[in-house]
């Protein structure tokens, strides 16, 4: 069932082993796109039409960045989180990888406006 969703996707980057990332935040945003469509927080039509309406609006980039900002828009659209909440988890991270050693792993978690929603 799944191999017959991923094929709907034409553009996914795959192998002959299934999906391919070039870093760890690609396969987490593939994962949490399946986790929420097996929760049925969206058909999968309603994924490969965010998914194809992102890419078109946006022409050239990585496909992953796509990916993401389709998930974004879906889960506000759905109401599953707001704009603002995203945004406030994206500074919280941008703030504690600036505070982070480089080497050390990166705890957003330590910040407090990451912890509230």
């Amino acid at each position: 069932m799944r191999e017959a969703l991923l094929d709907m996707i034409g553009d996914l980057p795959r192998d002959a082993s299934g999906p391919v990332f070039r870093e760890p935040w690609e396969a987490e945003a593939f994962a949490l796109t399946l986790a929420l469509y097996d929760k049925g927080v969206f058909s999968w039509a309603e994924w490969t039409e965010a998914l194809s309406q992102e890419i078109k609006a946006a022409g050239a980039g990585d496909y992953y960045d796509h990916w993401l900002h389709a998930l974004e828009h879906l889960v506000v659209r759905k109401q599953v989180t707001t704009q603002d909440r995203l945004y406030e988890v994206r500074d919280a991270w941008e703030r504690a990888a600036h505070a982070t050693p480089h080497g050390e792993p990166i705890d957003p978690a330590s910040n407090s406006a990451a912890r509230r929603g």
